[in-house]
């Protein structure tokens, strides 16, 4: 998104005729905010990166086009419930008590995406962002605790395109131009499918590559793609706070549209996912930006026959990092993103830390 935060001089006279309009877009994406997350299940949203990365690369205001390259490393080295962590041996337990529980290992995602965006002029800019996928898992499946070894590990491997998304902001609400709406699209662009009991279902799915599992189509929540048409709307706000600090939020809802496994008994429809995102930047040196963030994550449950419907919960990280200039036109950033609260329906694998680096230029 394009926020042109450069329409507003950073002296006080500036702030204080933006001031004038605070209370009203407060309540505008408060209220969006308490619309999208309002009466929805916890869901597990700890696949993919939550970081903002606009806010991270400074919120150009220039007209023209824009190319990106952002890397998100997530390592899911911890099994969690509830707001706990827990041993795989404990979770092991649970099946030989006659019990059906996967114990999975790890999964390490890389996503990289390139993002291609044009701002058209101060109220209209549109974002094009194209991810592929590097993501290794490994699992015990549903093993006892005297199984809980390197003979049962299988794993899979996904090295594909993702889904597409196409983003629209409009910043004509006032006439500072940074409070904003955005609406888009997720196209079903990765592969996608999983286990069925009849034929295959889905597009060109992955399957176990190793151990006791090999052969096997990986779980449908692990795929590049959903399979799925989602729509996404949200809302930003930025106001300076003070002659060299900004801070901003932003909420964005993504909600499936159409699914194409709609099949009985081999259907997957993905849970919709809310996130909140608030920031702090110090702006005194655009050159050299130090910055923190708190993203919070909401996403609710896959449905049917293929989803893990176990698999809900939520998420909130705090995320320090740094963007620069490095040269006129091309910008970079780096983020550490650690998790500071997580309450997740049954057994889930969980990061400890994920990390977020990314450039940018604009011509």
């Amino acid at each position: 998104m394009a926020l042109n935060i450069g329409y507003w001089e950073k002296d006080v006279n500036t702030i204080s005729a933006v001031s004038k309009n605070f209370f009203i877009a407060s309540n505008i994406a408060l209220g969006l905010m308490s619309v999208l997350i309002a009466e929805q299940a916890f869901a597990c949203a700890t696949c993919g990166c939550s970081l903002n990365s606009d806010a991270a690369m400074g919120y150009t205001s220039a007209t023209g086009w824009q190319a990106s390259l952002q890397l998100d490393y997530i390592n899911q080295n911890q099994l969690r419930t509830g707001t706990s962590a827990v041993s795989t041996t404990s979770v092991a337990a649970l099946n030989d008590s006659g019990g059906s529980q996967e114990v999975e290992k790890q999964t390490i995602n890389r996503y990289f995406t390139l993002g291609i965006a044009y701002t058209l002029d101060h109220d209209w800019s549109f974002r094009l962002q194209i991810p592929f996928i590097d993501r290794s898992h490994s699992t015990y499946g549903t093993v006892g605790v005297a199984n809980l070894n390197s003979a049962n590990v299988s794993g899979s491997d996904v090295n594909s395109l993702g889904d597409i998304k196409f983003v629209t902001n409009w910043q004509g609400l006032l006439p500072t131009h940074n409070l904003g709406i955005q609406f888009g699209v997720k196209l079903p662009t990765g592969n996608y499918g999983g286990l069925a009991s009849g034929p295959i279902v889905g597009h060109h799915p992955v399957s176990v590559n190793s151990g006791l599992s090999a052969g096997q189509l990986l779980d449908t929540s692990l795929q590049a793609g959903t399979g799925s048409t989602d729509l996404i709307l949200g809302a930003f706000y930025l106001q300076p706070i003070s002659q060299n600090f900004d801070a901003y939020i932003n909420a964005q809802l993504q909600a499936a549209w159409i699914h194409n496994l709609d099949q009985a008994g081999s259907d997957f429809r993905p849970g919709n996912q809310q996130t909140v995102n608030f920031g702090l930047r110090y702006a005194e040196n655009p050159n050299f930006m130090p910055q923190i963030q708190i993203n919070l994550t909401h996403k609710n449950a896959d449905q049917g026959a293929l989803a893990d419907t176990y698999a809900s919960g939520t998420t909130a990280y705090l995320s320090p990092g740094i963007s620069a200039t490095v040269v006129e036109g091309l910008q970079a950033f780096a983020f550490l993103q650690v998790p500071i609260y997580s309450n997740l329906q049954g057994y889930q694998l969980f990061p400890h830390w994920t990390a977020s680096v990314g450039i940018s230029h604009h011509f």
